[in-house]
């Protein structure tokens, strides 16, 4: 299982900030191209981004790049330049259909073939940030093999609605909902948006909670000060994981019977529960190997 709690971006001619990655917990860092990248900055970053990859891949995180979109006509050049061996995978910006991915993971297959890299090794996370894309997510989700995860990005979500960004996020319940319900029937990840207060750390872990309650499994941060707290927040506890291998263990005692459910600690048991309990033991698991080596 790919473990994608902790998300940070980093803007890409920011040698200082891409020197500091190494040294970071989050499980992925992506290297921003497109909205903190000033267009006069554009080649710097890219160049930064492929002369400082292996650095950036000598820590514990994931690399990924968030190129900028099919609409800007500066895909194709972002993808010549950073498409290398050892890049984990692209973050496509505002996707608002399967289209976009189609389009992208073509450029990218093509560079894969060229430079000898393995076929579908980099991955993709196509992010959703306008009403389009939410209407669309499904089949946005569904558009490539190389999807790992789709993305929400209220910011600009919100900017595209007319409406604003609040404390509460209410605004943001249906896009939040449906963006996680079709990762999951999708069967890849949800990761959830920014939260931009950075002196607000009890508002960040709310609001990761809340995301986590919906059903994303990650989230984009803004901050290294973020990453501990939403590491915190999207791991199981101890506690959490030695119940669900009582349930593993409790369940496969009843399939030993020839039951299909069964009672524990006075809760009905059945497979449901058994997939849940099973997902949660492996990305323990998946977590503890990438936290130890």
């Amino acid at each position: 299982m790919k473990v994608l709690r902790s998300i940070l971006f980093t803007p890409g001619n920011n040698m200082r900030r891409i020197h500091k990655i190494p040294s970071l917990k989050a499980d992925a860092v992506i290297l921003d191209l497109e909205d903190s990248i000033p267009m006069s900055e554009k080649e710097t970053a890219r160049f930064f981004i492929k002369a400082n990859l292996a650095l950036a891949k000598s820590g514990v995180a994931e690399i990924y790049v968030r190129v900028n979109g099919t609409y800007s006509g500066l895909l194709e050049d972002d993808c010549d330049s950073i498409v290398q061996k050892g890049l984990d995978g692209i973050m496509i910006p505002k996707v608002e259909s399967r289209k976009d991915v189609i389009d992208t993971e073509k450029i990218i297959e093509k560079l894969e073939k060229e430079r000898g890299i393995q076929p579908g090794s980099i991955v993709l996370i196509p992010t959703l940030e306008t009403a389009k894309g939410i209407v669309n997510v499904y089949e946005i989700a569904t558009a490539s093999k190389r999807n790992v995860a789709i993305g929400f990005g209220a910011v600009d979500f919100t900017r595209d609605l007319g409406t604003t960004l609040s404390k509460e996020g209410t605004e943001l319940f249906y896009a939040r909902s449906k963006t996680s319900i079709a990762a999951r029937a999708a069967g890849i990840q949800a990761l959830d948006t920014v939260f931009i207060d950075l002196a607000d750390n009890e508002g960040l872990i709310k609001d990761a909670q809340l995301g986590k309650q919906l059903g994303f499994k990650g989230k984009f941060l803004i901050h290294p000060n973020q990453i501990e707290p939403v590491n915190r927040v999207f791991s199981p506890s101890e506690k959490e994981v030695e119940y669900a291998k009582k349930i593993v263990k409790a369940m496969s005692e009843a399939e030993a019977k020839g039951l299909g459910a069964t009672s524990f600690e006075g809760r009905m048991i059945d497979i449901a529960v058994l997939r849940q309990a099973e997902d949660l033991v492996s990305l323990a698991d998946s977590i503890a190997k990438k936290e130890h080596r």
